[in-house]
């Protein structure tokens, strides 16, 4: 019997039902030659579906606009042979029981010039700028803008077409979707730009294509953060009213679930609180939520289970299975964790790690 029963209990969200409280948290990992997913990605996420993972997030996949990849190594969402690989990756998940969802990747300004697979072409941005100061290209074109939002409405129904069971929209930690979000990257004039809500415009359409491209119940996630690549201490929202302000022109635009990054899950979002991001933005949405940041083998959270319950950081677990248990939050993505071992979901769930682990059920039993 699991030591943490809330995070193994099933949850729908919308038409999408899963089993339990895990899922895998997007991670690049430039194995797919020619961005091309092979039989080996296939087997990598069916092992994680196998071993009790509830909804498996892809790593980022690019979009079929030139500029959307930096590495030829990351995996395409489109042409002919890359949706075929994909194909077997669904095939191999369903298999296995497990639920399965694309993360949908523009790069934007992070993209440096020369990189492959297209060389040639320049990375595009809202502004034209990495960073407040640093002009990289010319703002892009509205023009530019309609092609992006194409490409990620083509990706949603192809994803749709090959059985996946949601989409994810990658809009956070400074990619292009971010750089439209974020003031020091997005000083645009016209309707993309502008105040923050204005600033939500670029990812609202972006949300209503994939939308009219899929199904009206057709899972969609959107993927956003606070913090960026390029300022860790970069803020969307200062206080709870600006954040429900910026959220809901997305959710009219149709978004199902948010999966709200942060880099500690434990780190209260507001002054005056001990709610995180996810929490905030359920309670403000009124949506489902995903919390991220640091759950898995990262050194902060084997500590939890060292201190065996005492002092701040003893009490991190507890803090986590009690957002799932009061509802503040609905899933927790895993990282590094399910990286590392393929197995770890369905060890926590099965109490078989050794006692000598951090995980194990002696510790866990200390603290819930």
């Amino acid at each position: 019997m699991t030591a943490l029963p809330a995070l193994f209990q099933p949850v729908t969200l919308g038409s999408l039902r899963l089993p339990n409280r895990i899922a895998m948290a997007p991670m690049t990992r430039s194995f797919s030659p020619n961005g091309v997913p092979g039989a080996d990605v296939a087997a990598y996420y069916r092992r994680r579906a196998e071993n009790a993972v509830g909804l498996i997030i892809t790593e980022g996949t690019v979009v079929a606009h030139p500029s959307a990849a930096n590495d030829p190594k990351v995996p395409r969402f489109h042409g002919d042979d890359a949706l075929a690989g994909w194909a077997g990756v669904v095939a191999a998940v369903h298999a296995a029981g497990g639920k399965i969802a694309p993360q949908l990747w523009h790069t934007g300004i992070l993209r440096r010039l020369g990189s492959e697979p297209n060389p040639d072409v320049l990375p595009v941005a809202p502004s034209g700028i990495s960073r407040p100061g640093k002009q990289v290209v010319e703002p892009m074109s509205e023009r530019d803008i309609a092609d992006v939002i194409a490409a990620f409405a083509k990706g949603a129904a192809d994803a749709r077409r090959l059985g996946f069971d949601a989409i994810e929209i990658h809009g956070a930690h400074g990619y292009l979707v971010d750089q439209f979000f974020w003031d020091k990257t997005n000083i645009r004039g016209d309707r993309f730009g502008g105040d923050p809500l204005a600033r939500t415009t670029f990812a609202a359409e972006i949300v209503k294509a994939c939308r009219r491209a899929s199904a009206p119940d057709f899972p969609i996630i959107l993927r956003y953060s606070q913090w960026k690549q390029q300022d860790y201490a970069a803020r969307l929202a200062e206080t709870p009213a600006a954040l429900e302000a910026w959220l809901a022109p997305l959710v009219d635009a149709g978004v199902d679930v948010f999966h709200a990054s942060t880099r500690r899950f434990w780190t209260p979002e507001f002054d005056g609180s001990d709610m995180n991001l996810a929490g905030w933005t359920k309670k403000l949405s009124g949506k489902p939520v995903i919390t991220v940041g640091s759950i898995g083998l990262d050194q902060d959270f084997i500590e939890t289970f060292k201190t065996a319950g005492s002092g701040q950081d003893g009490q991190r677990l507890v803090r986590l299975i009690e957002m799932v248990e009061r509802g503040e939050v609905d899933l927790v993505a895993v990282g590094r964790a399910l990286i590392t071992d393929p197995e770890w979901a369905a060890k926590l769930r099965d109490g078989r790690i050794d006692a000598m682990h951090p995980y194990s059920n002696e510790a866990l039993k200390t603290l819930v």
